[in-house]
C-alpha cells in the first residue's frame, strides 16, 4: 500500500482492477438519480450490502466445502447488486451541510465505508445475527424470495437504471431463492436435530418479515419507478406456503417487530458489523493498493 496522492479521492479507491470492476456495474454510469430515487436505491443497496457482509462470515465455516463456495458466491452476487445501487444512490443524494452543490456525488465506497449506523437504511432482517446454519438459511429463504418478487417488478420501472439493475439481479436471486429452498427442505426433512433447528430458525426470523412489505411515504412520489413493497406480499406468501407445505413447517404467528431500518433505526448488531466492515477504510483513508 502507498499513502494518498493528490489525485486520490478523499476516501481513496481500489485501482488495481478498476476497469474490470466497473464492467460489473449495471445501468448507465452517467445517470443521476433524483433525491427520492436516491433514497429508494439506498434502501435496496443497503439490504444487499449488509446481507453480503453477513454471508461472508460463513466462508470456511459452512457445514460442507461446497457450501463455503455457494455462500461466498451468493455474497459476491449481493455485493455486485449493492455496488450498482449505491453508486446510483450516491449520484443524487442531497448535499451534506458544508459541502458545495446540490448533490454529494458520493461513490459506492463512500456510502459503504463512511456512514454511521443511523445513516443506513437496511431492513432489520438482514442485520439479525447469523445464528446457526439453519437460521442463516431461514433468513436467506425470506430475503431471496422477497428480492425475487422485488426485482421481477422493478425491471419494468420507468427509471432505466433501476430497471437495468433489476434485470441483471433477477437471475442471480432466482438461484439464491432455489438454494435456500433446497436447504430448508433438506434440514426440515433430515434428522430430528436438523428439523428442530429449522423450526427454531423460522420462529426466530419470522418477526422481521413484515417490515420488508411496509410502504413508506417516499413511495407516493415514485409511482411507476419504485415497487410498493405491499404489492409483493401475495407472491412471497404463495412461495413460502408451497415450500412450507412440502417441508411440513408452519408459518409462525405472534410477535411482529416494529421495524425502522428504512428510517435509520437499527439494532446494536449493525454497529458491530459495520465496525468490522469499515475498519480498514476508516483507519487508512486515502490509501490505494
Amino acid at each position: 500500500m502507498t499513502g494518498a496522492d493528490e489525485e486520490s479521492h478523499v476516501h481513496g479507491s481500489v485501482t488495481v482492477d478498476e476497469i474490470e470492476l466497473a464492467a460489473e456495474l449495471a445501468g448507465s454510469g452517467d445517470a443521476v438519480a433524483s433525491p427520492d430515487v436516491a433514497e429508494y436505491a439506498l434502501w435496496l443497496g443497503d439490504d444487499a450490502l449488509i446481507l453480503s457482509q453477513q454471508l461472508g462470515w460463513w466462508i470456511a465455516r459452512a457445514p460442507e466445502l461446497e457450501e463455503d463456495v455457494a455462500l461466498a458466491n451468493i455474497a459476491l452476487d449481493l455485493l455486485g447488486h449493492a455496488r450498482s445501487l449505491l453508486r446510483y444512490a450516491g449520484s443524487g443524494m442531497p448535499a451534506r451541510a458544508g459541502t458545495a452543490g446540490t448533490a454529494d456525488r458520493r461513490t459506492e465506497d463512500d456510502l459503504a465505508y463512511f456512514r454511521d449506523e443511523h445513516e443506513f437504511r437496511c431492513a432489520w432482517i438482514v442485520e439479525q445475527p447469523n445464528g446457526d446454519f439453519a437460521q442463516t438459511i431461514a433468513r436467506q429463504l425470506v430475503v431471496a424470495t422477497y428480492m425475487f418478487e422485488l426485482y421481477s417488478g422493478l425491471r419494468h420501472s420507468r427509471d432505466e437504471t433501476l430497471a437495468a439493475i433489476a434485470e441483471k439481479s433477477l437471475k442471480e436471486v432466482d438461484y439464491h431463492r432455489d438454494h435456500a429452498i433446497q436447504w430448508v427442505l433438506r434440514l426440515a426433512g433430515g434428522t430430528e436435530e436438523s428439523r428442530a433447528r429449522m423450526i427454531r430458525a423460522v420462529e426466530n426470523v419470522w418477526p422481521y418479515v413484515d417490515e420488508l412489505f411496509r410502504d413508506e411515504p417516499v413511495l407516493d412520489r415514485l409511482e411507476g419507478i419504485a415497487v410498493r413493497p405491499s404489492t409483493l406480499r401475495d407472491g412471497f406468501d404463495a412461495v413460502i406456503a408451497t415450500v412450507f407445505a412440502e417441508a411440513e413447517l408452519d408459518v409462525p404467528q405472534g410477535f411482529v417487530s416494529a421495524g425502522g431500518g428504512r428510517r435509520g433505526t437499527h439494532f446494536s448488531t449493525l454497529g458491530y458489523l459495520l465496525a468490522e466492515m469499515q475498519v480498514l477504510a476508516r483507519q487508512h483513508p486515502g490509501v490505494t493498493w
